[in-house]
């Protein structure tokens, strides 16, 4: 008797445990691709080095989140926003020159039909930071 209420625990365990598993339909990405950096860039709280990188972009509500994966490290980055993209645009990496350096401000994938938009930090806010200090000393 003992045996028998011993596998049926197992079963049980076994079918509640795939109920539980992620099904592969709904973790599909919209899309996929990869991309070089040849210099390190900001990419919202993060620094990104150099180097190779694959991504992949699961939607998920109005933005979505694009997974970034290289060699050594990986990132994941909440997308502000989407916008369309046109078909004949080229796919690439918008930089915004900041005095921290530069940041991706969006991400353009026509093969894909979207654009997507990245928060970068306003320069006002990093100018009047850098000049309070200095307004301060000279009262």
């Amino acid at each position: 008797m003992k045996t028998i209420r011993n596998y049926v625990y197992a079963a049980l365990l076994a079918a509640s445990a795939l109920t539980f598993a992620p099904s592969p339909a709904s973790a599909q990405d919209m899309a996929k691709g990869k991309f070089t950096l040849a210099h390190d860039v900001r990419w919202q709280n993060a620094v990104v080095p150099a180097g190779e990188y694959r991504f992949s972009l699961a939607s998920q509500g109005a933005g979505g989140v694009l997974m970034v994966r290289g060699v050594h490290s990986g990132f994941m980055f909440m997308v502000r926003d989407t916008v369309d993209a046109k078909p004949s645009d080229l796919s690439r990496l918008v930089l915004k020159s900041t005095p921290e350096g530069s940041y991706v401000s969006a991400m353009e994938l026509p093969e894909f039909g979207v654009t997507l938009k990245f928060s970068v930090p306003s320069t006002e806010k990093q100018i009047a930071k850098a000049t309070t200090p200095s307004l301060a000393s000279g009262q």
